[in-house]
């Protein structure tokens, strides 16, 4: 093991509702003919644009420009003389910008091909795009150049199911000289307005359209600029605005420049792993939001694209320790920005509880006018104690006393929330049952309908007590305790921290504890205390925890091992031995990467190295399937059913803890820890790898470099 302590020098400045059957967890099942299979989607912040590859957003799709959970553009189609042009590619340049090139095809008198069309694309403080004609023809050409906008001010909720007819309220004041369209929607509770501004004004207004009327000249060029501006919301902190030719040369002179500049950087002999990780990087800077919480900026990673361009808990929490020990400003952003939405009551509609830490935010009307729980709704049973570990994780990274002092009552009721409102029935056990009726039914990270089964496909009664969560209550009870050791200066809270752990300890692992196949823990207690009793990859997360006592740790690895788990890709949410297994079951069979993540660093601090390094091998070789990246989830399908990853019909892609299990996988590769102000390394790099240099990682307010090649390495301060 080598370690290292830091310098004596100033630091561096560091800038639902339930599920239904045939519903995957909020996400829909098909994308619709619409947008096809190569919709392209660019972000930025709280807003997104997904269009099809023309660049259009056709009516009645999901497709659009949404912007804190409400959708400002349900239409943009262009088309030259009533015809829409041909598709030559389209592009996702950077994660706010796209480019789509286009050709007008045969018209009357117009030859195909002759006229090329470019339209570039950015969001940021808004919309902008630049729709470019470039002629090719012989002789001059008379255009009509029409671009079709509409507004149907959908909620994000209804965009992938029914939508509210809204027409009756949105009222139009179109600009006569061409210059602007103006899209209006207000009721008692809610307001929103889309203004799309245009240069040159377009020749006239057709209805819902800006029309110009084009003479291009042989060889010449002609372009308009189409800007679509957003209001900043109440607490999203967007980037300046960018011109199109920063777009494709690069600006670091914002949020994302900043986030890119403290960012470690990766050199290695594996070329894939270099890649993978620069990936994770632009995923975690495209998904992270900045806020500004009682006059502090942070910033804090959103959960995934599209559908979840907004804060949560569990996701939120998870991605911050993965990235930890590469950028703890991500876990400072989480920790203070879940804090400020701290449960303070008892609301059956949101499953709120004083002291609970949220499962989801939003602000879109349905929200805003009380039709949905989610400002904020709190329906997750393990974001609680997430939240304490995180804290824990990122004082042991940092050694920064003035926040743990600063969050110190909040955590105090983190603690209080585990012990009178998360443990319903008085077991000792943490159990969740909604209150609410726009309720999630599961509330651990596995919350689709049926995530949570016997082993002969029954679903369990509520309410339910599932493993990881016990496991994540000792984590951070033991954490709170070294915290109250140290900075907080509460010896007896630390006293008694400690014996409940250790309580927890010998009554989990007496209840949860199944001897038939080997032995293993059951996934979860149900309403009656019966142990569930199907297999699944929760076992593994009880190996993070540490809750798992030496002598049964290596008949767990061996089950997350076996063909009954391990894909060859990574470690399936549930075992085919089980009846409800599905290859492409959300949470019944699917491999999660960000699980995988957790489980191969589980293993490792059992000493299970190899085990540990197989699951991260098999798991980067996948991302080199899907352009170096990790989607939300892929296929259970034995690596043996063909040579490639089968993908998950309706992943998020990019899912920040997804993005962000790569980072975790170095770490763990790496022997990575930060412990009592020092910077602790025991790697074991597979042979595939060969050599690494990571460069300006992150601890106790430094920069680090680590060299590592097999079981040796070597850190020293940047």
């Amino acid at each position: 093991m080598t370690t290292a302590k830091p310098r004596p020098t100033p630091a561096d400045p560091m800038p639902a509702e339930r599920a239904e059957p045939g519903d995957v967890a909020g996400v829909p099942r098909d994308l619709p003919p619409e947008l096809g299979p190569d919709a392209v989607s660019i972000m930025e912040a709280s807003t997104f644009m997904l269009s099809n590859a023309l660049g259009d957003v056709p009516p009645h799709s999901i497709g659009g420009l949404v912007h804190d959970d409400t959708r400002h553009l349900s239409c943009w189609r262009l088309t030259v003389n009533d015809t829409s042009p041909l598709l030559l590619g389209a592009s996702v340049v950077d994660h706010y910008s796209a480019a789509f090139f286009l050709a007008v095809p045969e018209l009357p008198g117009i030859p195909a091909n002759a006229i090329g069309i470019r339209r570039q694309r950015f969001v940021g403080d808004g919309l902008h795009e630049r729709i470019e004609l470039h002629s090719f023809a012989r002789e001059p050409k008379q255009l009509r150049l029409r671009l079709v906008a509409g507004a149907d001010f959908a909620d994000l909720f209804e965009i992938k199911s029914e939508i509210s007819d809204r027409s009756h309220r949105i009222t139009r004041t179109h600009a006569s000289d061409g210059s602007q369209l103006t899209f209006t929607y207000s009721t008692d509770h809610f307001h929103a307005e889309t203004r799309v501004c245009a240069w040159p004004f377009a020749s006239r207004v057709d209805g819902d359209g800006l029309v110009w009327d084009v003479t291009l000249l042989p060889g010449r060029r002609w372009s308009c600029e189409l800007t679509v501006p957003l209001g900043r919301g109440i607490a999203n902190l967007m980037p300046r605005r960018r011109d199109f030719g920063e777009v494709f040369d690069g600006d670091q002179d914002d949020p994302t420049g900043r986030w890119r500049a403290v960012a470690p950087v990766l050199r290695a002999d594996s070329d894939r792993l270099r890649a993978i990780f620069e990936q994770s990087i632009r995923d975690l800077i495209a998904l992270r939001i900045e806020k500004c919480i009682n006059g502090e900026r942070v910033m804090l990673p959103a959960a995934g694209l599209p559908w979840f361009l907004t804060v949560f808990g569990r996701d939120t929490l998870i991605t911050a320790y993965q990235t930890l020990s590469f950028a703890p400003q991500l876990a400072h952003g989480a920790l203070i920005a879940l804090a400020s939405h701290q449960g303070t009551t008892v609301d059956d509609f949101r499953d709120e509880e004083p002291g609970k830490i949220l499962h989801e935010y939003r602000v879109g009307e349905l929200t805003v006018t009380g039709q949905r729980p989610h400002n904020p709704y709190f329906g997750a049973a393990d974001s609680t104690q997430l939240w304490l570990i995180v804290l824990s994780e990122y004082w042991r990274w940092t050694g920064d006393d003035e926040l743990v002092h600063h969050l110190r009552e909040q955590a105090y009721a983190a603690l209080r929330w585990i012990d009178r409102y998360g443990d319903r029935d008085g077991d000792g056990y943490v159990e969740y049952a909604t209150r609410s009726l726009h309720g999630l039914g599961n509330q651990c990270w596995r919350d689709s309908w049926d995530g949570i089964q016997f082993a002969d496909g029954e679903i369990p009664y509520l309410p339910i007590a599932t493993c990881e969560t016990q496991g994540y209550t000792y984590d951070a009870k033991l954490r709170m305790a070294e915290l109250a050791d140290g900075p907080l200066g509460d010896p007896e809270l630390a006293r008694r921290l400690r014996a409940e752990a250790a309580e927890l300890y010998e009554r989990f692992n007496r209840d949860f504890w199944l001897d038939d196949r080997g032995g293993f823990y059951a996934i979860g207690l149900d309403g009656d205390k019966q142990r569930i009793d199907s297999m699944t990859s929760n076992m593994g997360q009880l190996l993070w925890s540490g809750i798992v006592p030496p002598e049964r740790a290596r008949r767990v690895a061996d089950h997350l091992m076996s063909p009954h788990l391990f894909s060859g890709w990574g470690v399936r949410t549930t075992a085919t031995s089980e009846r409800g297994y599905n290859p492409i079951g959300y949470h019944m069979g699917t491999v999660w990467p960000h699980d995988n993540s957790l489980i191969a660093h589980g293993l490792a601090r059992y000493g299970f190295r190899a085990e540990a390094n197989r699951i991260i091998v098999a798991m980067l070789e996948a991302a080199g399937f899907t352009d170096n990246r990790l989607p939300e989830a892929i296929s259970g399908y034995d690596r043996t059913f063909g040579r490639t990853p089968v993908p998950y019909p309706t992943a998020c892609n990019p899912q920040a803890w997804s993005s962000a299990a790569p980072l975790l996988f170095l770490r763990t590769m790496l022997g990575l820890d930060a412990r009592d102000g020092e910077l602790r390394t025991a790697p074991d790099i597979p042979a595939e790898f060969g050599r690494l240099h990571l460069r300006g990682t992150n601890a106790f307010g430094q920069r680090w470099d680590i060299d590592a090649a097999g079981t040796h390495a070597t850190v020293r301060p940047s």
